[in-house]
């Protein structure tokens, strides 16, 4: 059994370009579905947030239209309601890295807001890259790269393939023209190598131990290729 670490957002909002606060926080099924896919397999989590706050989630994504139906709804809610560790997350500021082995950072609109800032949560993904150990990043979590630096103003993340919630599915869910930035724009500018599959289909993208998935749909294979990894 191996110790993963689950970095989530803290933030309960995103800024919009108008300085209007948008509701959001985590995404639900980019948490329940690598949460329960790791622990199947025999691994324990730890969730962590910046000061330790318990990570909101996004209203939105516990809607029947984001799960496939009613009975999805009641299953996600359920699976929240259930996982203890979204209870008690301890401070993203005391984690050793060396206590684990893989890292993992679930998406919605709230990384936007916080991870994409904080350079505690860069620091840590900048060492999780180093180290070798599965670090895996889904839907708008890459966001959290931008703030990792190598040391000479760089992006250690700079060259890696790598993917993302994408600009196309942005404005189909009709937020990209009101967005201060869009994440696809801002990983090209870090000099990653955005790979972009179809809209809202699992996407999934491996580089050394760097493991990106595009969208929601993407959170379960994403996790099967985080279990592989480990081994």
């Amino acid at each position: 059994m191996a110790k993963i670490l689950f970095v989530m957002t803290g933030s309960d909002h995103w800024t919009l370009a108008d300085g209007t606060a948008h509701p959001t926080g985590f995404w639900a099924e980019e948490a329940v579905a690598p949460y329960r896919k790791l622990t199947a397999a025999g691994h324990e989590v730890t969730v962590a947030t910046p000061g330790g706050v318990v990570p909101p989630v996004d209203r939105g994504s516990l809607s029947p239209d984001a799960n496939g139906g009613e009975e999805g709804a009641k299953e996600v809610a359920a699976a929240l309601e259930s996982t203890e560790e979204l209870r008690r997350p301890v401070r993203l500021e005391d984690v050793d890295l060396a206590d684990y082995a893989a890292v993992f950072y679930p998406g919605g609109h709230g990384p936007m807001e916080d991870l994409a800032v904080d350079s505690g949560s860069g620091a840590l993904l900048t060492a999780a890259l180093a180290s070798g150990k599965p670090l895996g990043v889904v839907c708008h979590a890459p966001a959290a790269l931008l703030a990792a630096d190598d040391g000479d103003g760089g992006s250690p993340f700079a060259g890696y393939r790598l993917t993302g919630f994408t600009n196309a599915e942005e404005a189909q869910a009709g937020l990209a023209d009101r967005a201060e930035w869009l994440l696809q724009d801002r990983l090209v500018g870090i000099g990653a190598d955005f790979v972009e599959g179809e809209p809202w289909a699992p996407h999934v993208v491996v580089d050394r131990n760097l493991v990106t998935g595009q969208n929601p749909a993407s959170s379960g294979p994403l996790a099967d290729e985080l279990i592989r990894l480990l081994g």
